[in-house]
């Protein structure tokens, strides 16, 4: 069953090296245990999107010339995510300020290649006794 994603979601990249954390802002005034929900829209690179360690996809332009200045020995380079168009396909039954909300299972496309799929979701079961 997908979950409902929120900030803190943690993320990976099919071309990255490490994971990265998903940041929402408070726009959208719905929260889960206190922290934004998200929804398809937040996509926005260094805002929603950060880092991914670095990036070793060939159409990555700085991993490119790395790997060129390198006689071709691939050289990832800082990741600098691009992210133009929105998360794939969210809940379309559940809006979120007019949009689909975002679930575990969406996926998101980096214009270099890489393939930005959710590891956890953000959100945290409390039991009170």
């Amino acid at each position: 069953m997908p979950l409902q994603c929120c900030m803190g979601a943690m993320m990976r990249c099919s071309f990255g090296a490490a994971p990265s954390s998903l940041v929402v802002l408070p726009t959208n005034r719905v929260f889960t245990n206190e922290v934004p929900d998200a929804n398809i829209m937040d996509h926005i690179p260094m805002v929603n999107i950060m880092p991914f360690g670095v990036c070793s996809s060939m159409a990555f332009p700085a991993t490119a010339s790395a790997t060129a200045a390198a006689m071709g020995a691939l050289t990832p380079m800082p990741c600098i995510p691009a992210t133009p168009a929105p998360w794939i396909t969210g809940a379309p039954t559940v809006l979120l300020g007019n949009f689909p909300t975002l679930d575990n299972v969406s996926q998101l496309m980096c214009i270099w290649g890489g393939v930005i799929e959710f590891v956890d979701a953000g959100e945290v079961t409390v039991e009170v006794p």
